[in-house]
């Protein structure tokens, strides 16, 4: 099969365009991927549709997506990229659904995920919601909670900017119409594309949290990851954009002593590399955008110092 090609069903499928579309990216994870898949299928509301973005998988997977129950599962074969957020906008373009969930293909959701979700959006004028989650190992068992806690209703925007709160991807569903008008993931954004999509939701409209735990967010060594240096520099990249889309000016100073505090994590990162000249940049770079972070300089220069120690 060729780049962008679409399975579908063969015949005999509802043309009417299902309740909630659920986009399901997935690269050579087969042995995380079929309980996410059976998460969906054993799903108490039943009017949904899959779109399963695979990422240029190995044929033992591919065989494995070639079976899958053909009814309501669409699978989109691509040329690997490894971009996620090209990936799911991908699986987006083909998205028919009122609503849009997410799943990644290592996650598990509770069987009354999409019934309570919808409920909550249908008695409240939010326009995308999400839930709490916890946390499992490769072998489906609970680990400790960890992590940032998911923020309140109504406008969540504030604590996701100052990432006081956070909101794990396989818990949002939002209104199609809605992803439209943001524009979908941004492909520019290698790391930290999901919150720079929900920090665009909320810029948008009202969200509805519900505080039960109806996602399962999976920990283990496979996960889509870099060095730290890179994820760094790519969330500078995310909150100089956020400056430039706030409406009020203490928001973007928010955004702008966010992205000067990111640019010391990345001073801080080279310098561990005995990377000097470019700590030294990082360090100008995050001095123009905030003098706020001084106090947190004398850290990184002594880690600068160090790496340019010879033999330290």
């Amino acid at each position: 099969m060729t780049s962008g090609e679409v399975y579908t069903a063969r015949d005999g499928g509802n043309p009417r365009s299902p309740r909630v579309s659920v986009i399901l990216p997935t690269f050579n994870r087969l042995e995380f991927l079929r309980g996410a898949v059976d998460s969906v299928r054993a799903q108490s509301f039943e009017d949904w549709e899959m779109v399963i973005a695979d990422d240029g998988s190995d044929g033992t997977t591919r065989d494995w997506l070639r079976r899958v129950e053909r009814d309501r599962v669409r699978v989109l074969w691509l040329e690997h990229c490894g971009n996620p957020a090209r990936v799911r906008n991908s699986a987006l373009a083909l998205a028919r659904g009122e609503f849009v969930a997410f799943l990644d293909s290592d996650d598990l959701w509770a069987r009354d995920k999409l019934a309570k979700q919808l409920r909550a959006l249908e008695q409240s004028t939010a326009r995308w919601s999400y839930t709490a989650c916890d946390r499992i190992d490769a072998q489906d068992r609970r680990i400790a909670a960890g992590g940032m806690r998911p923020p309140g209703d109504g406008d969540v925007l504030v604590p996701l900017l100052a990432l006081s709160a956070g909101i794990a991807m396989p818990t949002v569903m939002a209104e199609r119409r809605l992803l439209e008008e943001i524009g979908g993931f941004d492909e520019r954004q290698r790391f930290g594309e999901f919150h720079d999509l929900c920090l665009r939701l909320a810029l948008r409209a009202r969200a509805i949290g519900i505080p039960e735990v109806l996602c399962s967010v999976r920990a283990h060594d496979r996960h889509f990851s870099a060095n730290r240096v890179a994820a760094h520099a790519d969330w500078m990249r995310l909150y100089a954009k956020m400056a430039t889309l706030m409406p009020e000016a203490p928001l973007r100073a928010l955004c702008l002593r966010m992205r000067a505090r990111m640019a010391l994590d990345v001073a801080r990162g080279q310098a561990s590399r005995r990377d000097a000249g470019a700590a030294t940049r990082a360090l100008r770079d995050g001095a123009v955008f905030s003098w706020r972070y001084a106090r947190l300089w004398p850290g990184a220069m002594l880690a600068l110092l160090r790496a340019r120690m010879p033999g330290a």
